[in-house]
């Protein structure tokens, strides 16, 4: 009799101690994000709109057909500035990668065709690392400098990520899927110069 009644307490903590160390590992890991997908289909930004009028430019002393000096427009299409594709890591991962400078000057980081696994806690990272094949490279992105561009928007698809102002494209030349949780590569990009 004094067994069972010994047993039964160790028996209800031992229950306990399991059902929390399963709640914790389903919240950590995410194990359903393996199942789910979630497609993102952005356009490129379009251009900003125009700044409001400058003031009138004096007229020309040659008369109304004369040309007057006038400041560079600046360009009215976006520009590639460099491209690359998705080698896998951890994950397999596919896509395409481009930096575009927009009419406004701004910047974007913009991944199309993308497809990867969903995870828990996924950033778009550009970052200074060269990008590796195989194990070697799914742990390299956080050792020197990187820049987060926020959570990963979706798995699939097509997405448009801001660079901020001075991200310097001379140093960060590689754009990483980075799971924050586990410190791994799902996915990486070697950024080239694009073709002119």
């Amino acid at each position: 009799m004094k067994t069972s009644v010994v047993r039964r307490p160790l028996v209800i903590v031992g229950l306990v101690v399991v059902a929390v160390v399963a709640v914790a590992g389903l919240y950590w890991f995410q194990p359903w994000k393996l199942w789910v997908d979630e497609t993102v289909r952005e356009e490129l930004p379009a251009a900003s709109p125009a700044s409001p009028a400058s003031p009138a430019a004096p007229a020309s002393p040659d008369g109304p057909g004369a040309s007057a000096d006038t400041a560079p427009s600046a360009p009215s299409a976006p520009e590639v500035l460099a491209t690359g594709s998705f080698i896998s890591h951890e994950h397999a991962t596919t896509g395409s990668v481009k930096i575009v400078r927009l009419p406004d000057g701004s910047r974007v980081l913009r991944i199309e065709g993308l497809d990867t696994s969903s995870g828990p806690d996924l950033r778009v990272w550009l970052t200074d690392a060269p990008v590796k094949e195989g194990k070697d490279g799914w742990h390299v992105f956080d050792d020197g400098e990187h820049v987060s561009l926020g959570k990963l928007k979706g798995n699939k698809g097509d997405q448009n990520y801001a660079l901020p102002a001075d991200a310097d494209l001379n140093r960060l030349t590689s754009v990483s899927i980075w799971c924050d949780r586990f410190d791994v590569s799902f996915g990486a990009a070697e950024l080239g110069k694009a073709p002119a």
